[in-house]
Order: C-alpha cells, then structure tokens, then sequence
C-alpha cells in the first residue's frame, strides 16, 4: 500500500482509532475524509486537522451508503483506499434476551454489513480507475480486533462479528487477486478508546498513541502486507496456531 498520496475514506472517523488513523494519514499528506453518524465529533476533529474532510454517514443505512458514496466518487475521483472502522461493541447479558437479540443485530448491521456495503459501493470506482490507469493503486483496510481470533464471552456477537469480517477480508482478497486493488486486514488489542464505556482508562488496554504508532510503521515498512499485527496482538492471532488457545481465552475471560 502507498502510505502517502492517496485520498481516503475512513468510516468511525470522529473519535478513537478512526480519528487517530485519518489523523496520522493526514500528517503524510494523504487527502482524508472521515465519515461518522454524529456531527459535533466530525466537527472537532476537522477544527484541530484543518483540511481533513467531514461526511456525515451512518453505516447501518444502506441508501445513506449509496448516496454518500455516489456523491464522494464525482466530488473526489481520486478517492482509492476505503477504512472500514466503524464498529460498536456492548455487551450482551442473557438475563436480558430481548435485549441481547436487539444488541446482537445492531452489532451484525454495524460491524460487519455495514463494511461489506462500504465495499461493494466501492469495488466499482476502484475498478474503473484501474482500467483507465493500469499502474493506479487501491486498498480496502479492514479493522477487525484480536477477538476476532480469541473470542469475550461477554460480548459474543461483536467477537464474531470481527471474526466474519477477518473471513470475508480473507475471500475479498483472494477474489481480488490480479486486480489493482489490495485488501489488508488491521488487527487492534484492546486499546485505550471509548469503543465500551471506560475502555480508555483500562489500565491493560494499549495507549492509542502506541497502537497507531506501530501500525503506521508496519504499514510503511510492510507495503505488500496482508495482515498489520502488531505485537501486543499476537497473543490472540496466534492462539490457535501455537495450540495455546484455551490459555488466551481463560486469561481474556477469567
């Protein structure tokens, strides 16, 4: 992936890793546009980044999708990578089964086909560019989560809902494989955000700084990577593989 030059979409751009990844992009010089649900966070983050570009979008809307899509295409042809970000992630009790199932499909229409609409919305602007520039360069970043691969009990489907995208980035790749399109897979810890209320004074959760600090460098380093794990991951992504999973899920679920 080029890490500079590119005019970009980040979804879940008015707060956590989204702003902290549109920011740091923005820093190199790439045309950034965050898209979000709530104005108020879009707007403090383009007054402290003068030129990064606010959408209101709400991702569980697929004609907002399509819309907003269509009007960012003529109005930034030059649109090539696409941050699919945004995600919610609350907990689920089964002391609460009506509330648990609303949870569960809010987390589904969120996470996981909110990216996939993003995508398809996408694929065909991407495609056209290619054809007009051979040499022109795309990517679709991914954010899923080392619950993808060890799952919290306590917030299932927002676990699965990672380890679907994971899957889907997987066959996306693959089904793009030839083009000038590139798929990578971003893979965060538990990081000090405010995705659960709480989460960013969590004193085992990893300082946002350092989490986009070392995902940037394997981005520059890495161009032709598949997947960016940073090391405090790689006790989930690698659970399975290294036959150590039951020890990662009783230590994330005690």
């Amino acid at each position: 992936m080029q890490i500079t030059g590119n005019t970009m979409l980040i979804t879940g751009g008015g707060s956590g890793i989204g702003r902290a990844l549109a920011e740091a992009f923005h820093q190199l010089g790439n045309t950034v546009i965050i898209a979000g649900r709530r104005q108020q966070a879009l707007d403090e983050v383009t007054a402290a980044n003068p030129g990064i570009i606010p959408v209101v979008l709400d991702v569980n809307d697929a004609h907002a999708i399509h819309e907003v899509v269509g009007h960012l295409v003529q109005t930034y042809p030059a649109l090539n990578v696409l941050v699919n970000n945004a995600g919610v992630m609350r907990a689920e009790s089964v002391h609460d089964l009506p509330g648990m199932l609303r949870v569960a499909e809010e987390t589904v229409t969120t996470n996981l086909l909110g990216p996939i609409r993003l995508t398809n919305a996408l694929l065909g602007h991407f495609h056209q560019q290619a054809q007009q520039d051979p040499h022109h360069r795309a990517a679709i970043l991914n954010v899923t989560s080392g619950l993808a691969f060890v799952p919290r009990a306590d917030t299932p489907t927002y676990s699965a809902t990672k380890a679907a995208l994971h899957s889907y980035t997987e066959g996306l790749r693959a089904l793009l494989r030839g083009t000038t399109t590139q798929v990578i897979e971003l893979i965060p810890p538990l990081t000090a955000t405010e995705l659960t209320p709480g989460q960013s004074a969590n004193p085992r959760a990893l300082p946002l700084e350092a989490y986009i600090r070392e995902t940037m460098a394997l981005l520059q380093s890495q161009p032709d990577a598949t997947e960016i794990i940073i090391e405090r991951v790689k006790f989930q992504r690698y659970a399975e593989r290294e036959h150590r999973y039951d020890e990662a899920f009783r230590t994330i679920n005690p």
